[in-house]
């Protein structure tokens, strides 16, 4: 590959979210379903459940399809989300997939 080429994205040019999701988050499939949903984004990171109750999730990618899935995790979820804490950033990969973690 032509190191010199455009067509290639630098690994530092990924688009990151972080959510802290709080309310009735833990003990109700919320990490399960953030899973199913990632599947349909071109997304990758975590979702796991915090000491204080919250739950984090971590998605990179594209910026439209990680803030794409924020928005359909919200919806299909926001039953049990009371608030949402957003902070975006650009950063290098840190994930092959999407999983949940502890």
């Amino acid at each position: 590959m032509n190191p010199h080429s455009n067509t290639m994205t630098t690994p530092a040019s990924i688009f990151s979210l972080e959510a802290h999701f709080s309310g009735r988050v833990q003990g109700v499939g919320f990490r399960y379903s953030t899973l199913q949903v990632a599947k349909e984004f071109e997304v990758t990171g975590e979702v796991k459940n915090l000491a204080d109750g919250r739950v984090y999730l971590r998605a990179e990618g594209k910026r439209g399809e990680v803030e794409a899935f924020l928005e359909e995790v919200q919806r299909v979820l926001r039953m049990y989300i009371r608030d949402t804490e957003v902070k975006t950033e650009t950063c290098t990969p840190n994930y092959k997939g999407f999983t949940i973690t502890r």
